[in-house]
């Protein structure tokens, strides 16, 4: 019996990867006044009262992930609740603020799981498996952004790695999408039976 691939889970939603694409366009054209956006919905986001939760409960956490990545490369660390803290004579102190942690790129991905799994063509289960790997990956891809700009900022120095928090980190999260919605159409996401659609 011969082993052959299953082509016919292969199907990626195009309106998904045409969101995408328009999200990437829309930033890359917007990247001169990528700060003052910021600036906005960052207002948005104090005036909805809710990122008190990011700075009190998200940021020492994430802090506390980074400290323990950065770690693995043989760095001595010490974290506080918003502070990594590398070396001892001469430390390095990078503040990793509420509004660098990447609720712009969760938003993003939100935007496109909106558009990716609208209808009913795919099963509950294989849309909440889509939803829990999507958040889980969102949530990786920004720890492992901060280290990269702080091992940056450390090797390298703050203007280089200004340059990659700005631009690296958008560029990241487009592809970080890309793949995303690539894995899961195919390879989480499930289509109904005709039986189950009627």
């Amino acid at each position: 019996m011969k082993n052959t691939l299953n082509l016919t889970r292969f199907h990626p939603s195009r309106e998904t990867f045409i969101t995408i694409f328009l999200i990437l366009v829309l930033i890359l054209s917007l990247l001169p006044f990528m700060a003052t956006f910021n600036d906005i919905l960052t207002r948005i986001v104090i005036n909805l009262k809710g990122y008190w939760f990011i700075r009190d409960i998200i940021v020492p956490f994430e802090v506390k992930m980074v400290g323990g990545i950065l770690t693995l490369f043989g760095m001595q660390v010490t974290v506080t609740k918003e502070y990594v803290v590398l070396g001892n004579t001469q430390p390095f102190i990078a503040e990793i603020i509420w509004n660098c942690i990447g609720w712009q790129s969760l938003l993003f991905f939100i935007l496109t799981s909106w558009v990716g799994l609208q209808g009913d063509k795919y099963t509950n289960a294989s849309k909440v498996k889509t939803l829990i790997i999507g958040l889980l990956g969102t949530f990786l891809v920004n720890i492992l952004r901060i280290v990269v700009v702080i091992l940056v900022a450390y090797n390298v120095g703050n203007l280089t790695a200004a340059i990659v928090h700005e631009y690296g980190s958008l560029l990241v999260s487009i592809v970080w999408l890309f793949f995303f919605w690539w894995f899961v159409y195919s390879f989480v996401l499930e289509e109904k039976s005709s039986t189950q659609i009627d």
